[in-house]
């Protein structure tokens, strides 16, 4: 709903700053799995930045494995990029599939935060190494270098494109929360744009009066300058005047072995106002409540963070960018 103003020299510069990051040369073969009207497989670096440095690039239909894997064996192809639910899908068919990957050097993961339990998967199933990437269609960029510790790789979300990208991290009165704290991302930069297109209402929100422009996702900075993505503003659930936060539940859930994948939702409740669901995918055999609350408590996760519910679905519902989609989830488990 929200026109989102870019330019030419926008487009440019990401593709050709994100190509040097991830280190793309003419001798790359870049898998465009994902639809490349998006940023990320766009100029983040994705197509663009193929082109920048004269690579190939290989457009595929569809991002599941069965094509893509074909594609990777038969291109030879040495970069592709996904988002964290296609990542879960490729590995769990990777384990079974007889395609040749071994072309493939870098997988650039973005869109929505990658849990360090998933990332820890990629190199030993996939055999390539992972870039994170965190990004917004409104500007800033980040990738974690090509020489980062893995440890550094799978926890955090990268440094940003550009030295003049400047970062803020503030608290709910927009005041500067303390290094490694936890606090809402403010950006301003050489590619961020200054206001949304004729919505005059919506930057006085959405922009600061020295333009920095409010991001909505909660994270914090470590001292050599990565980004750690926490969540967003908005993916907290309030139980009675408690704050949940939806991610550190999520990661904790996603090492039981019995669970596939996870999206905590928040389920209206007349008396505390909000209570929390566990929507899970399972690896199969049976998962109740008892038990995941028990394995909580006994990783030190305190009583009120404890999901209220518990639902085990086939699939989540998703938006059109491929996340979950949490208010069609949570409309499908009261349904339920």
């Amino acid at each position: 709903p929200k026109l989102i103003p870019r330019t030419h020299d926008d487009y440019a510069c990401n593709a050709r700053l994100a190509a040097q990051a991830c280190g793309f040369d003419a001798d790359t073969r870049y898998l465009a799995a994902l639809p490349v009207a998006h940023n990320f497989p766009l100029a983040s670096p994705g197509a663009l930045g193929v082109f920048s440095v004269g690579a190939t690039l290989v457009l595929a239909p569809e991002p599941s494995p069965d094509t893509a894997f074909e594609l990777i064996e038969r291109e030879r192809i040495t970069h592709t990029a996904l988002i964290p639910p296609l990542v879960l899908l490729w590995l769990e068919v990777a384990q079974w599939s007889d395609d040749d990957l071994s072309s493939l050097q870098w997988l650039q993961v973005g869109g929505a935060r990658l849990k360090a339990e998933i990332a820890a998967r990629i190199r030993p199933v996939l055999g390539c190494g992972l870039q994170q990437v965190y990004g917004m269609a409104e500007g800033l960029l980040c990738f974690t270098p090509l020489d980062d510790p893995q440890a550094r790789v799978f926890d955090t979300q990268g440094l940003p494109l550009t030295a003049d990208d400047e970062i803020r991290i503030v608290d709910a009165d927009d005041q500067p929360v303390a290094p490694g704290t936890v606090g809402e991302l403010l950006v301003r930069g050489p590619y961020t744009i200054r206001g949304y297109y004729n919505a005059a209402e919506q930057n006085q929100r959405a922009f600061t009066a020295d333009g920095f422009y409010r991001s909505g996702d909660l994270v914090r900075r470590l001292p050599e300058g990565h980004l750690i993505v926490e969540g967003r503003s908005k993916d907290v659930i309030n139980r009675g005047g408690e704050k949940i936060p939806v991610e550190e539940i999520e990661n904790l859930l996603l090492g039981h072995p019995l669970i596939r994948d996870v999206a905590l939702v928040a389920l209206a409740d007349e008396l505390l106002g909000e209570r929390s669901c566990a929507c899970v995918l399972a690896h199969g055999e049976r998962v109740d409540l008892a038990s995941i609350n028990a394995w909580l408590r006994e990783r030190g996760l305190a009583a009120y963070k404890l999901p209220d519910r518990l639902q085990v679905l086939r699939e989540f519902p998703l938006t059109r960018l491929g996340k979950v989609n949490r208010k069609a989830l949570a409309e499908q488990v009261l349904a339920l």
